[in-house]
């Protein structure tokens, strides 16, 4: 299976116009991925690329534009240069013998705020050395440092992969699983996965996708079937299944034919453990036990797709919660990378995050707590209204 995007180690390539950002992204790759010129501020959006690196595995690289771009839309394009950090598992801050300047160093600030690993690739010592005076300087803030040349190093990617090693995140030294800590070997996993007006025409949504992988990867029994062959499906399997995982949306149907000794969970929970803080979720959706009438609730969403008429986010949970509430608060809705700003609100709703990576998702939680607002996700929220949460988070030695 092609690895997935979400699940892929982010590296943002930030720094001054004009240091070398996108020849070296170019270099690494050896492919024009993004536009190079002598003319400073040539980048002027981000640009991403997935690529292999051996030993590393699958990555995204994020170029952007330089952090002194005082051009007419500058302002602009740093900000959104600014905004990949929340999806940023590694930064290289790129810069030449002239060394650092307030920049660069407010860039190590913000990477020091958001726990980012990152090193600095000191480019263009073809064309002059940087100082030691300057070099010193950087020294007092890493010493993940390479010195290179885009246009004629010939080992720049031995060199950067080295260098990345070094500042790789401890969740992509050891991979997580998504249930590799639940099941065993030869375990039977039942998938229910419904194939109804949200599934994509001819294939399964990414987390059936991931699970079933992560279920063979186990070296287990993966049984994939939908709500009304549930029943058979269990019934003809000569063992009890080790664990059974449905569309949270399923959870009702689910919950009500598979038997109370055979542990249940939802897609979007186990997302929630492998990308979230799955505990910070349980806490944040108990806010609805004290949820009024015009409060505001924002739900968000990843990733932007087609609205159906009963859409989940648009339809359904906050249909669920008013039934379980009977109250009416207001629901807002937010779609993308972004956060809108989180003043006001009493509840935050998150996707799946089937789209976006951990460092995200992750970055999320500390702006809603930072912002003083509880989070949860839908499978937490869908099965807290069914009243069956403690079932849903049972495999996880969890209790609402």
């Amino acid at each position: 299976m092609k690895e997935l995007k979400s699940m892929r180690l982010h590296i943002g390539i930030l720094g001054k116009t004009n240091t070398g950002k996108s020849s070296f992204l170019n270099s690494i790759l050896n492919q024009e991925i993004s536009i190079t010129s002598s003319i400073a501020g040539t980048t002027t959006d981000v640009v991403e690329k997935s690529a292999e690196l051996f030993p590393i595995g699958p990555v995204t690289f994020l170029d952007t534009a330089g952090l002194d771009d005082f051009s007419e839309l500058g302002d602009k394009r740093i900000e959104k240069t600014l905004k990949i950090l929340n999806r940023t598992d590694v930064g290289i801050i790129v810069c030449d013998y002239n060394g650092f300047s307030d920049v660069e160093l407010d860039l190590l600030e913000k990477f020091k705020a958001l726990n980012i690993p990152f090193a600095v690739v000191i480019n263009k010592n073809d064309e002059q050395a940087i100082s030691d005076e300057k070099l010193n300087i950087i020294k007092n803030y890493t010493d993940n440092i390479i010195q290179i040349s885009v246009l004629k190093d010939e080992k720049l990617t031995d060199k950067f992969v080295e260098l990345l090693l070094k500042i790789l995140p401890e969740e992509f030294s050891n991979s997580q699983s998504m249930m590799g800590d639940l099941i065993n070997a030869d375990d039977v996993v039942v998938l229910v996965t419904p194939i109804d007006k949200e599934a994509p025409k001819g294939r399964l949504i990414l987390p059936e996708v991931q699970a079933i992988r992560d279920s063979l990867d186990n070296s287990c029994v993966a049984c994939v079937t939908q709500v009304p062959q549930l029943e058979k499906t269990l019934s003809v399997l000569n063992v009890k299944p080790k664990l059974v995982v449905t569309d949270s949306q399923a959870f009702k149907e689910v919950n009500a034919i598979v038997p109370e000794d055979i542990n249940l969970t939802s897609f979007s929970i186990l997302l929630a453990r492998l990308k979230g803080d799955l505990k910070t979720f349980v806490q944040g959706v108990k806010t609805l036990e004290n949820i009024k009438d015009g409060d505001r609730i924002l739900i968000a969403e990843s990733c932007t797709h087609h609205r159906i008429d009963d859409d989940i986010a648009q339809v359904k949970i906050p249909k669920l919660i008013q039934m379980k509430t009977g109250v009416k608060p207001i629901f807002e809705h937010y779609s993308g990378h972004d956060f809108p700003n989180l003043d006001g609100y009493k509840l935050i709703i998150h996707c799946g995050a089937c789209m976006t990576n951990k460092r995200e998702v992750l970055s999320r939680i500390m702006l809603a707590k930072n912002a003083g607002v509880p989070i949860t996700n839908y499978g937490i929220t869908i099965s807290y209204c069914l009243g069956i949460l403690n079932r849903a988070i049972a495999a996880f030695h969890l209790k609402y």
